[in-house]
């Protein structure tokens, strides 16, 4: 569960005792829309560049840039002027009901609540023909449990083996699977660079 402290009337603050919860199926929603996850990726690249705020004409304008394909400074009007209306009428206002981000109906900024941070850890998800890599490393870790047990029972194909190979074995990888991870894990993290993951992934 994810969780942002709120006010009463539902703006996100740092303090408190009442809780907004976001479920990681609420997590699955929000990022299962390609405008969505364009939205996010928008406003925590501007966070980490340190940007000024953006409102809704730049998101629009981003958006449309990375769904053509195209720089920014290359989106015509009559394109945006379709993905404007969309976040406008559905995307924002759900990203808004989850507490992922706040609008300001005066100025039309967008500003992410803190619940953007901890969005990371759910982009794997989206990859649903993978194997998760929590099961990979109990697949791992069972493998090499398995190994060593038929050592210590002389199983045939393993009695030659000593228990330190399996050790060595087990530690290299987890070493080589964890930086295999880590590296995956950057490449798809919104906001750390300047196209979204899925953009990348065509580079």
């Amino acid at each position: 569960m994810l969780a942002t402290t709120t006010t009463a009337g539902g703006e996100p603050t740092g303090g408190g005792d009442e809780r907004a919860d976001l479920s990681e199926d609420d997590v699955f929603e929000v990022l299962s829309n390609r405008r969505r996850r364009y939205t996010i990726h928008a406003l925590k690249r501007a966070e980490e560049t340190e940007e000024e705020p953006l409102d809704v004409a730049d998101i629009s304008e981003y958006v449309t840039a990375w769904e053509l394909d195209i720089d920014p400074t290359e989106v015509e009007y009559e394109d945006r002027r379709n993905v404007h209306s969309t976040l406008r009428r559905t995307h924002l206002p759900k990203l808004e009901e989850t507490n992922v981000i706040t609008v300001d109906d005066e100025t039309d900024v967008v500003r992410p609540t803190p619940a953007l941070r901890d969005l990371d850890i759910y982009i794997e998800v989206l990859r649903g023909r993978e194997i998760p890599w929590s099961q990979y490393y109990i697949g791992l870790a069972g493998l090499a449990g398995v190994s060593l047990l038929a050592v210590e029972t002389g199983v045939i194909g393993f009695g030659a083996m000593e228990p330190l190979g399996i050790a060595v074995f087990t530690v290299t990888a987890f070493t080589v699977s964890a930086l295999v991870h880590y590296y995956y894990g950057e490449r798809r993290r919104l906001g750390n660079e300047a196209k979204p993951p899925e953009l990348r992934r065509r580079s």
